[in-house]
């Protein structure tokens, strides 16, 4: 996919001239897009009176037919650069592109098939068929899980693939009959049939495509299915997800409300012994639970320049403990519903930090006065603290509701770093 992307940009940089020039001559997306539908039926045309004209064996129309093939292909490629370069995208441009490139195909399917089917090569027209239905599906597959809001992309037959494929193994089987003539067939000893001649050239690429372009649309069909099952997955959990996540992460509290909250200074602490992070490059404060020690970490993310990425400051990644895994990154659910973070850019290098689980409690992403380091700060009663550790003391309960027993915020006064500040609150 990198090899033809990278290829494709390098298309681009040599036609952007020539797209310039049509921008400047007035042609719009939906013109260009027409000019190719225009000439995929010059294809059909070309083939059609190869097929009435011509003798079997007369190959001369193919390579022609081939050569259009490429040329009208070149406009579908300059439709998409007209529109991004000329600022003339819209919806109904992409409608109107999808639309008439599945007609320009069709129509040269068409063509190709009239003419193998009148010169009998039925093998042949056989597999342009279902390259024809294999095309199609393709392209529909993509269009159907997109319009389901899923991405369907890749496989080795896409459009350009069919096209080129197409129309350089045209030019070569007419190219070949100037020097090999048309009637120039390959025997094997033992078979009474031929395995070769001059038209094979061109048709057993389309053979190939048959298969290629089916086995595309049966994988982006499984793609699809796989993306599908997940999002019908995450729908129908993502109630009980978001419960569990605010249950488990901050038991409904409003941490900003002084009155919700009461230091609790008392025991009972876990049975389990948590483990203190260390060797973690730019750690911010971490977050352990009950039943088990793993630990999440929110880690600061930095730019090129040393400066908090403005699209994510914030890493948050497992250290699996219990596991013994070490570093995991989060997976979907948690990522989205209980551990991840929301994150907002105030300005000054500042950043509102907060859990997609628990929206109403902010924290706040600044560089301290004191050390000139970005830190995580939160108030709770009253008092702003340096976060360093978050934890969540549970005692029985439900995996669904389990029994919060009290939140412990720790960290350091935000006025004096060398004060040690824990505040618990009991639920």
């Amino acid at each position: 996919m990198k090899l033809r992307d990278n290829l494709q940009q390098g298309i681009y940089k040599v036609i952007n001239p020539f797209v310039k020039g049509l921008i400047k001559i007035g042609l719009t997306p939906n013109m260009v897009t027409t000019i190719g539908l225009i000439l995929n039926i010059g294809v059909a045309v070309i083939f059609i009176i190869g097929a009435e004209k011509a003798n079997r064996g007369e190959l001369e129309y193919v390579g022609w037919a081939g050569a259009l093939v490429l040329f009208a292909g070149l406009f579908d490629m300059l439709d998409g650069q007209v529109a991004r370069l000329g600022n003339m995208s819209s919806k109904f441009g992409a409608l109107y592109d999808s639309v008439l490139d599945r007609y320009s195909e069709m129509v040269m399917f068409l063509g190709i098939c009239y003419y193998l089917v009148s010169h009998h090569y039925f093998l042949s027209s056989l597999f342009a068929f279902i390259a024809l239905i294999g095309s199609m599906m393709v392209s529909y597959t993509r269009a159907r899980a997109e319009g389901l809001g899923v991405e369907c992309k890749g496989g080795l037959m896409q459009r350009p693939e069919r096209v080129v494929t197409i129309g350089v193994f045209a030019i070569a089987c007419g190219i070949a009959y100037n020097f090999l003539g048309g009637d120039y067939k390959v025997f094997v000893p033992g078979i009474k049939f031929h395995v070769f001649e001059t038209m094979s050239i061109f048709t057993l690429p389309i053979a190939i495509m048959a298969i290629m372009t089916n086995i595309t649309a049966v994988n982006r069909l499984r793609d699809a299915k796989k993306a599908l099952d997940a999002q019908d997955f995450i729908k129908a959990n993502q109630n009980k997800a978001a419960l569990v996540a605010a249950m488990i992460l901050f038991s409904g509290l409003a941490l900003g409300n002084p009155t919700a909250l009461k230091a609790q200074q008392d025991s009972d602490p876990s049975p389990l012994a948590f483990p203190t992070p260390k060797n973690i490059d730019n750690q911010l404060f971490y977050v352990q639970r009950d039943p088990n020690i793993n630990t999440i970490i929110c880690q600061l993310n930095l730019d090129d320049d040393g400066q908090p990425n403005k699209e994510k400051p914030v890493n948050v990644f497992w250290m699996r403990y219990a596991d013994k895994e070490g570093k995991k990154d989060l997976n979907y659910i948690q990522r989205k519903f209980a551990y991840g973070i929301q994150t907002k850019d105030i300005g000054n290098g500042n950043f509102e930090l907060r859990f997609v689980s628990y929206k109403k409690f902010p924290l706040l992403l600044t560089k301290s006065a004191i050390d000139k380091k970005y830190h995580v700060y939160v108030t709770a009663n009253n008092k702003k603290i340096l976060l360093d550790r978050i934890f969540l003391r549970i005692e029985g309960g439900s995996f669904w509701i389990p029994n919060v027993k009290y939140v412990e915020l720790r960290g350091y006064d935000a006025s004096n770093p060398s004060k040690a500040v824990t505040e618990r609150i009991k639920v």
